[in-house]
């Protein structure tokens, strides 16, 4: 039989050239499909040489010489992108091209040459799969290592601007705060000066009126810094806790207390069912405070009639839990998605409905996850809403750890 090494050399032009035009048509390799004449080649031409060198007798079981072409077409390939099945591809029509290409060399031989000379080619071919195959793969673990490390230090920049930017911010609400609150306090003595003339009928009802809007917008603009100062102080993680035991039951009585005037004022209704209270708990107060009176705030402020709910008990010797339930416009499932993220509101269908700074409950559920607690909605379109908090008995330190 003829020497098939030899064979293959002096045919190495018009294999290329038959595998290639095979390769960029070929739609399952379609990382191929933009590549140039020359980038489709790579090193082809010389892993064809190593092939045909191996299948000369003299060295036949040498498999060394095919190493650094085959890993060189690997590395390339994972560069260009293409995937490992496309590799496999490339190689499954070359060793088609191959065996074309020999067939009447293949011929010249018996019946067990044919069958030697097969089995030395596919093993060749094979060796020459097995470490193309495994340059890609390193080659793409190299590239997933400096990806990973890109990330990691994006990720540490960005944080470190967010965090320069909360504190930045934390700082100007600071700033904010102290010519507001004086003009609030200003205000409040002008609006007493300007009560007591309207009971004596030397004052203008429309100046007391201008001023009691000057404080109600001020209030509005302070709870706007207020909740941009908790969520900054959120996002830095500088909340602290100060844990106390607390009477519950008192506690949400007061709470309720405060909301009813609001409530009054639109003629809704303000039921409690907490008589099944825990006696007490273990939790910081002012940041439990914050929780419901926002929840309650928002129950007053989206329901235009009906009730208001409270319901408190204890449904096992570790947890208490509360609901604030209304009759209000609700929540679609859509916008439940996304209710406790920050800046985002609900779209109230009455412009009698206050509009809020779309804080809140973004901050209520991230003081939830501080007190260690869980927060869940119910809620339908003109059907109401109901919002459930879970919170240990007695929150320790440690459990926040």
């Amino acid at each position: 039989m003829n020497d098939l090494g030899q064979a293959l050399l002096q045919k190495v032009k018009p294999i290329t050239k038959q595998w290639i035009q095979i390769v960029s048509q070929d739609r399952e390799i379609s990382s191929a499909q933009q590549l140039t004449h020359t980038a489709i080649l790579d090193s082809l031409p010389q892993v064809l040489e190593g092939v045909a060198t191996l299948l000369s007798e003299a060295i036949r079981d040498d498999l060394n010489g095919l190493d650094d072409n085959s890993l060189e077409h690997g590395v390339v390939r994972a560069q260009q992108g293409f995937d490992a099945s496309e590799i496999a591809r490339e190689y499954r029509i070359l060793r088609e091209v191959i065996f074309v290409a020999l067939e009447a060399d293949l011929l010249t031989g018996t019946a067990v040459e044919v069958l030697q000379a097969t089995r030395s080619i596919n093993g060749v071919l094979d060796r020459v799969i097995v470490l193309s195959l495994e340059s890609y793969i390193e080659q793409r673990l190299t590239k997933l290592a400096e990806i990973e490390e890109q990330l990691v230090l994006t990720g540490q920049e960005l944080t470190r601007l967010a965090q320069i930017h909360q504190e930045q911010l934390s700082q100007l609400a600071h700033e904010l705060k102290n010519p507001l609150n004086s003009i609030l306090g200003f205000s409040s003595l002008l609006l007493k000066k300007f009560q007591n003339r309207t009971e004596t009928g030397e004052g203008n009802p429309a100046d007391l009126q201008n001023i009691e809007r000057v404080i109600r917008n001020g209030r509005h603009i302070l709870a706007i810094i207020n909740n941009s100062l908790d969520m900054a102080r959120s996002q830095l993680g500088t909340q602290q806790l100060d844990l106390k035991t607390l009477a519950l039951r008192e506690f949400l009585d007061d709470l309720v207390a405060n909301t009813l005037p609001l409530a009054q004022r639109k003629q809704l209704v303000v039921v409690m069912d907490c008589d099944r209270t825990p006696a007490a708990i273990t939790t910081d107060a002012v940041r439990l405070r914050q929780i419901i009176s926002n929840l309650l705030s928002n129950a007053v402020r989206y329901t235009q009639a009906g009730t208001i709910r409270v319901t408190c008990e204890q449904p096992d010797a570790q947890t208490w839990l509360i609901a604030i339930a209304d009759t209000g416009i609700g929540i679609s499932p859509d916008m439940q998605k996304r209710i406790f993220e920050p800046y985002f509101r609900v779209s109230p269908a009455s412009n009698e409905i206050e509009d809020g700074t779309g804080l809140g409950l973004a901050i209520v559920h991230r003081l939830v996850t501080l007190l260690q607690g869980k927060i869940d909605l119910v809620s339908a379109p003109s059907q109401g809403s109901t919002f459930t908090l879970t919170f240990p008995l007695v929150l320790t330190a440690q459990e926040r750890g």
